[in-house]
């Protein structure tokens, strides 16, 4: 089965066309390629068979629009077009979507009514949607694949919030989690890595990026996460402030003079590391400015003291079973600099950084703890698109 993958993120659009056999869990990957930026003066790049085939920089301006860039290349090469399926990485599923679902107009209706509780990515996924039907039309059976199915193992303990217990019954309050099929793919290729089977794996799992949350994995099944109801709880991120006192919201709606939704807003949208620095979100500009501008540094420092936080709260959480500690994303993958850092200090619960290998692994799978360190470290480079097209294909198959 040729399946097109398309992952809407708050600013990007990725996609993969992978000819997969989810009896197998194998796949061929023919195409690939992203729209960076959306909503500004984005750029698109796609990829043949791993060579560039187009690229160029252009305004983007919503999902709806990237989603028809990527149909139109694809209808444009004859050995790409003709798709069997199609696969959406979709944020929140509630508590209705515990796994893949085949997508028609009920389900739509009802990841609409999620919305509110991811504001930064399912608006784009749903955008997405709408278009790939559009454009392929209904007869193409497409399937949502969500980020908070792997986190429905996670026990009461960990999923209950404090809160009076009947409202959160009446309004189905709970810590959902999300990047579930980032960290189940974590888990996956790190049992593949070792040689060993998923549910033998106890490993705390680190997955930053523009958004970024951590698990606690145990036999191969989240117990615990740091994102909650909505994407905004846990670790600072690219615009979200992550973990914060709720009360700074009335304050702050208070002292300005606004509404909730609007300091909500800023908590979504102008927070974590743009908030701090006052120059950008992205990682790669912080660091470069890290030695330079002290607000950058701040901005890291923070962002990295957040992520050390959990890690150590999680290895107590698996009770001393972990034995390793996952770095993944585009920023777990690419930046020594966070990893460096997040693994500072770390030597007493058995986590000790090889200097020498984290400097030179980037982008890709390897391990980058020392050879006398009790846990491993390792970065694992993520594929979500793969587990992805192996729902499709399992799902289409069922249905």
């Amino acid at each position: 089965m040729k399946v097109l993958v398309l992952n809407s993120g708050s600013s990007t659009l990725k996609f993969q066309v992978i000819e997969t056999a989810s009896s197998t869990n194998t796949e061929r990957k023919s195409a690939h390629g992203i729209v960076d930026r959306i909503g500004g003066s984005g750029s698109y790049r796609f990829y043949s068979n791993g060579v560039v085939s187009q690229q160029k920089s252009c305004s983007v301006v919503n999902h709806e629009q990237a989603v028809r860039l990527v149909i139109d290349w694809l209808t444009s090469e004859p050995e790409l077009k003709a798709i069997d399926a199609v696969g959406h990485r979709v944020v929140h599923g509630g508590e209705r979507f515990i796994r893949s679902a085949l997508i028609d107009d009920k389900v739509i209706a009802a990841l609409e009514a999620l919305c509110e509780l991811a504001p930064l990515h399912n608006p784009g996924a749903l955008s997405g949607i709408r278009a790939a039907r559009k454009i392929l039309g209904e007869t193409v059976p497409m399937v949502a694949a969500f980020d908070t199915s792997f986190h429905h193992t996670i026990g009461e303990p960990a999923a209950t919030y404090a809160i009076p217990y009947e409202l959160s019954q009446k309004h189905r309050i709970r810590r959902y989690g999300f990047h579930g099929i980032a960290h189940q793919y974590d888990v996956a290729r790190y049992a593949e890595l070792n040689g060993k089977q998923a549910a033998e794996i106890n490993i705390v799992t680190l997955h930053l990026g523009n958004g970024c949350s951590a698990s606690a994995i145990r036999n191969g099944q989240s117990i615990d996460t740091s994102m909650g109801f909505t994407p905004l709880e846990g670790l600072v991120m690219g615009t979200r402030s992550g973990d914060m006192d709720p009360a700074l919201v009335s304050y702050l709606a208070r002292k300005e003079n606004v509404d909730a939704a609007e300091v909500e807003s800023w908590l979504n949208k102008r927070s974590g590391l743009l908030g701090l620095s006052g120059r950008s979100n992205d990682m790669r500009e912080l660091t470069a400015a890290y030695n330079t501008d002290p607000r950058a540094r701040l901005a890291i420092d923070v962002f990295c003291y957040r992520a050390r936080k959990y890690v150590g709260a999680y290895f107590a959480v698996l009770e001393g079973a972990a034995e390793a500690l996952i770095f993944s994303g585009g920023i777990g993958e690419n930046s020594t600099l966070v990893r460096r850092e997040i693994c500072r200090g770390m030597e007493w619960c058995g986590l000790t950084l090889d200097e020498n290998t984290n400097a030179k692994v980037a982008g890709r799978d390897g391990r980058i703890s020392a050879r006398n360190s009790k846990r491993q470290i390792f970065v694992i480079h993520t594929d979500e698109e793969a587990l992805i097209a192996r729902d499709v294909a399992a799902v289409i198959g069922i249905s």
